[in-house]
């Protein structure tokens, strides 16, 4: 999954928000180490006290903890990883919708058109 850091918005933010899809989809499994800092900084073309500031926060959150001289590793907590799914889903799903009314679609043509565009996938 490569990064897709953008001019717009706070990259440290944006490293946080990767972070979180790369580690609820299973880059990052559940209590695995990650790359050091330098790496992923690396990695995303950052600056190593960006990458630290977004993994520092990632910590406080208890999606990442430390291991004094091993490392950062992925929580091994499901329900957390679970919750950030449906966190991440809902803030999604939010956008969607506000995108679809701003559109000038209502809840009903919404609906119609996921419910179409799903049978179609499914074909």
């Amino acid at each position: 999954m490569p990064w897709d850091l953008t001019s717009d918005r706070p990259i440290y933010a944006q490293i946080i928000e990767q972070m979180e899809l790369k580690i609820c989809s299973g880059v990052y499994p559940l209590g695995s180490k990650l790359p050091s800092v330098r790496d992923l900084a690396r990695e995303a073309s950052v600056n190593p006290n960006t990458m630290q500031r977004a993994l520092s926060k990632l910590e406080e959150s208890g999606l990442l903890y430390s291991v004094r001289t091993s490392g950062r590793y992925v929580t091994e907590d499901v329900n957390m990883i679970k919750e950030t799914k449906k966190r991440i889903a809902r803030e999604h799903i939010e956008e969607f919708l506000k995108r679809m009314s701003d559109l000038g679609f209502d809840q009903q043509d919404i609906l119609s058109m996921l419910n179409d565009m799903s049978k179609e996938l499914k074909k």
